[in-house]
């Protein structure tokens, strides 16, 4: 992997609230210049939702329909058996190398306008002091949760169903990557999949720790070999095991609201930060909370943590050398306000760890 930085950066995790994407990239480009994101925009519209943005081939073919504001799989139709024939051809070509079967597994530009506008960007040298660029996707659990069969049942449950999704959200992730290197920078995407935390909940009872497991790695060895860095992003109490079994090269988290969620995996995190993983420390929160907290304040609570890791036998220096900061997750459902607020503040807290040696 690519040396990240000498210094302590910042970055995202994607949402923002606009609904254009240039004050989105003005706010980037102010406050997280070394390590900026492409700017995933909701309140544009259903099409920009995290779980559907990369869907494209299978809505075009057909595949997926939605009806009553929900997705399905359309095995009731009679083309189902040549549709899925077509996809996995598709597919097939896509993984290996062919242009234009790579294309048709990109978001269109109305589902993804932050992402084309930030490599309009990149191409007109707007970000000079880019040392990386940042990507994301929404990870298997999360979109297969979140479409369904034909009676309803989450999309996920079913193998064929949830071999579909994972084969486009792996070819979608491939495209990014290659469209992001452009820049000519290191890329690393975050595979976002917050509802990992389902696993183990009475709710989800059906879920397999292995399915789980094999289909994040799948995406997270395909970033790998498309030249990119592979990042998971879950911004919750979730089984930590899973992400960290599954090879992602960057784990981030919520640090504000869930840090002692990783202190039962210290041993795992040790051997992880070992073998050059990075940590994606969540540590400025994407609520109203943030207007109550101040550089200061963070640095302490990051302090705080180390020492926690520490007595768990992470060495400071080791995760100080491995960290960089975010806020907590994205900021798409808040008011522009609150999220200018919110990258200003990760923007000046990484820059008050910088100037304590002890933080």
């Amino acid at each position: 992997m690519p040396e990240l930085f000498t210094r302590l950066p910042a970055s995202g995790i994607g949402s923002m609230p606009f609904t254009d994407p240039a004050p989105a990239l003005e706010l980037i480009a102010t406050y997280l210049p070394l390590l900026p994101h492409w700017p995933q925009l909701p309140k544009r519209g259903r099409m920009e939702y995290f779980t559907h943005q990369y869907l494209t081939p299978l809505v075009q073919d057909g595949i997926l329909r939605e009806a009553q504001g929900k997705w399905f799989f359309a095995q009731e139709a009679a083309s189902w058996v040549e549709d899925l024939t077509a996809f996995f051809s598709l597919y097939l070509a896509a993984a290996e190398g062919e242009e234009e079967a790579r294309r048709r597994f990109a978001p269109i530009p109305e589902a993804a306008s932050g992402l084309y506008a930030f490599l309009d960007a990149l191409r007109l040298g707007r970000f000079p002091r880019a040392r990386w660029v940042k990507g994301q996707i929404a990870g298997p659990l999360s979109v297969g949760l979140n479409l369904f069969d034909p009676e309803g049942r989450p999309a996920y449950y079913e193998p064929q169903l949830r071999e579909l999704l994972v084969k486009c959200l792996v070819q979608a992730a491939v495209w990014q990557v290659e469209a992001l290197s452009e820049a000519g920078l290191p890329v690393v995407v975050f595979v976002d999949d917050p509802v990992v935390g389902a696993w183990g909940t009475s709710t989800y009872i059906g879920l397999e720790r292995e399915a789980i497991i094999a289909d994040l790695k799948e995406m997270a060895q395909a970033i790998k070999q498309a030249g990119g860095v592979a990042g998971a992003h879950a911004c919750a109490a979730v089984d930590w095991s899973l992400l960290l079994a599954a090879g992602f090269e960057i784990l981030s988290f919520d640090a504000y609201a869930y840090f002692p969620s990783l202190l039962p995996y210290a041993r795992e995190l040790k051997e992880f930060l070992d073998r050059g993983g990075l940590l994606a420390w969540g540590l400025v929160p994407t609520s109203p909370a943030a207007w109550e907290e101040t550089p200061v304040m963070l640095a302490h609570r990051w302090q705080a943590a180390l020492e926690e890791l520490a007595g768990r036998g992470l060495p400071p220096g080791l995760v100080r050398a491995r960290s960089f900061l975010t806020p907590s997750c994205g900021t798409g459902v808040l008011e522009p306000d609150l999220a200018r607020h919110i990258y200003a503040l990760t923007a000046a807290t990484a820059a008050e760890l910088l100037a304590d040696p002890d933080g």
